[in-house]
């Protein structure tokens, strides 16, 4: 075997290795949100409290594939499509995390919730959203191992659905606000988590474009499709 071949082999290995921690990470991301969606729906605080405490491994996650992936950078010298597929690691493990970070979010909201007055149905609605965000999550991971740029483009089509939850979600919080003052903090409280799924769904089509310029060696030139925008506060620092 002669170098360029052994050098090749390599950074194949290394870069399978950085991938399985990523898949790794998809998952344990994966559960966060399911996790963080029924503790909603149930008001279980204990339950919010480990998909909380459990972040701290999605972090710890996110900073050894970094530092792998440097590492690969320095050792291997990739190139062109390589050096390609080590930074879209990179960022993919950085969406993944911020994930992480929403639906620790959740919990921490869902444990000041079970004290709150209950806003009949929000659970049941936002944990529908939370597995529309998980399936592209999902599909996103999956496109990405599978090179599939179509499947990649399918989860990008899918955020404008996730969108049109998000805006009517954010209309029936504002009715139960009108409708009785005492509905405010739970629906402010109801309307951030809403508005920090809907960013989850963002970021997994941010993941899905980043498959989409890893197999083409280009980023979708149109706009994502996004449903007309409520007027709304920003989403929430994820800063704890």
């Amino acid at each position: 075997m002669n170098r360029d071949k052994h050098i090749s082999s390599a950074f194949d290995r290394d870069l399978e290795t950085i991938q399985a921690q990523v898949v790794k990470m998809g998952g344990m991301v994966e559960a966060a949100i399911n996790d963080a969606a029924v503790a909603l729906e149930n008001r279980d605080e204990d339950l919010a409290e480990q998909v909380r405490r459990r972040d701290k491994a999605i972090d710890a996650l996110e900073a050894d594939i970094n530092e792998e992936a440097a590492r690969l950078i320095a050792l291997r010298a990739p190139t062109a499509t390589d050096l390609r597929m080590v930074l879209a690691v990179i960022k993919i493990s950085a969406s993944l995390e911020r994930v992480g970070d929403y639906a620790k979010n959740m919990a921490k909201r869902t444990e000041v919730l079970s004290h709150l007055p209950n806003i009949v149905g929000s659970g049941i609605a936002l944990r529908r959203m939370s597995v529309a965000v998980n399936r592209m999550l999902q599909d996103a991971l999956d496109s990405y191992i599978r090179r599939d740029a179509q499947l990649a483009e399918d989860v990008r089509q899918r955020d404008l659905e996730v969108d049109q939850m998000y805006n009517a979600l954010f209309r029936e919080f504002l009715t139960h606000m009108m409708e009785d003052p005492r509905n405010i903090t739970s629906c402010m409280h109801l309307h951030f988590i809403a508005k920090n799924t809907e960013r989850m769904g963002d970021h997994a089509t941010s993941i899905a474009e980043q498959v989409i310029y890893l197999v083409t060696g280009e980023l979708p030139d149109d706009a994502r499709p996004k449903s007309n925008a409520v007027p709304t506060a920003g989403a929430e620092s994820t800063e704890v």
